[in-house]
């Protein structure tokens, strides 16, 4: 069974309804989500927000946050799974922002990649992975299963 065929049953049973705010995967998480029969059961919506100015008007994302932390950081992840759910029918927000590659980005290596997990009158949860130069399509690969294994914990 796929991690994506576990997160149904799971959000069912916690009446869970997903939202995601996706940058590097670009909908692949909601695509890997929805790509199951009855994930309409569990999921609201995606936001896909490649650009700052889409985190901004989108989500709400700060424009000192970008500024003073970077698309990609924990901080800017926070402000997207937070927008997601005020944005959203979503009981449960998950947002991922990262630089896939190739290569870095001036400050910061290609592979790191942001997430955060957000639920309505809970603190917002935030962790950064570093996979490495994996190459493009594999970072984003594993940011999907890494976003999904994250979506099981909290439903744990």
């Amino acid at each position: 069974m796929t991690r994506a065929e576990t997160l149904l049953p799971r959000a069912r049973a916690a009446g869970a309804m997903i939202v995601t705010a996706e940058s590097c995967t670009a909908g692949l998480l909601a695509g890997a989500i929805t790509d199951v029969a009855g994930s309409s059961d569990i999921f609201d919506r995606g936001f896909i927000t490649y650009s700052n100015a889409a985190k901004r008007d989108m989500l709400g994302v700060a424009e000192a946050t970008l500024r003073d932390h970077g698309a990609v950081s924990e901080e800017v992840a926070c402000e997207m799974a937070e927008g997601a759910l005020a944005r959203s029918a979503g009981t449960l927000a998950i947002s991922v922002t990262g630089i896939a590659g190739p290569g870095p980005s001036e400050h910061k290596p290609e592979g790191r990649v942001c997430f955060a997990i957000a639920r309505a009158h809970q603190p917002t949860h935030s962790v950064t992975m570093e996979f490495g130069a994996l190459g493009r399509g594999h970072v984003r690969r594993v940011s999907v299963d890494f976003a999904l294994d994250l979506l099981l914990a909290a439903l744990s």
